[in-house]
């Protein structure tokens, strides 16, 4: 029997995201994972994936992971160097197939909260706030969003509405002027990979993580979860897809912490 390669749960949360960019799109990226795994796909199944940061930086390939959106990096072997103000208006012009978040908090509808935790006079916890994510999820035609799950993050009601998701469910996002057609995709967490009913917008489970149960993702879940009959199982990360995280993409473990 061929021995199946060690990973980490972050390895497999990159792979998982990874493997939902599709090649000849175009993807808004964010910091940290989904820089890994927009890299990761470029590096693999989708090598004519056209990434955009939003420093500027279009179609770059870049050669080790940044530390952030505005890092140099970003703009290596760009097919163009613009600015914040071009990229968000590609998105709003409908040229940006995905867009690539992280987030502190997510309810059913898929919004997201990157600002508070608690309440906005008197928070408990301040956060980076919304930078390019409200523009991101508002405007892309599909959202991407990988984050730790908890209860604690998976959320009846968010503390604060950074950037929107389905709103308040079906048509929210038209009666709020936001593109038709536009809104949340998957959401990838330790735990599997979530996505959204066609017919409620609400979360539904699509895949458990290798020794991961559909209890655990539950009980990690502080809404009710839509669960499918037949759910099925991520694909764990291949040779090929850990050797280039691990060698190529962050070398250093920044973001993988595997050094």
């Amino acid at each position: 029997m061929k021995k199946e390669p060690r990973y980490s749960t972050i390895e497999l949360m990159a792979c998982a995201a990874s493997r939902i960019l599709e090649d000849q799109k175009s993807v808004f990226v964010g910091t940290g994972l989904p820089i890994v795994a927009a890299a990761l796909a470029q590096r693999t199944h989708a090598p004519n994936l056209l990434i955009v940061f939003e420093s500027g930086g279009v179609g770059p390939r870049v050669p080790t992971l940044p530390i952030s959106v505005g890092d140099s990096r970003t703009f290596h072997r760009a097919v163009m160097a613009s600015s914040m103000d071009y990229v968000m208006s590609t998105a709003q012009l409908g040229y940006v197939d995905y867009g690539f978040l992280g987030a502190a908090q997510i309810d059913m509808f898929g919004n997201l909260n990157t600002t508070v935790i608690g309440s906005h006079e008197q928070p408990t916890v301040r956060l980076p706030g919304s930078g390019g994510a409200n523009d991101c999820g508002s405007l892309c035609w599909r959202t991407i969003i990988i984050m730790q799950q908890s209860r604690q993050r998976f959320v009846q009601k968010l503390d604060f509405l950074t950037t929107p998701g389905y709103l308040s469910g079906v048509g929210a996002r038209g009666r709020a002027g936001l593109p038709f057609g536009t809104g949340p995709h998957r959401a990838v967490t330790q735990l599997g990979v979530m996505g959204f009913d066609e017919e409620t917008k609400r979360m539904k489970l699509v895949s458990v993580h290798p020794h991961v149960t559909v209890g655990q993702v539950k009980e990690n879940t502080g809404f009710e979860l839509i669960i499918p009959e037949n759910v099925t199982t991520t694909e764990p990360p291949t040779k090929k897809e850990l050797d280039t995280l691990r060698k190529e993409i962050d070398p250093a473990g920044i973001v993988l912490g595997s050094k």
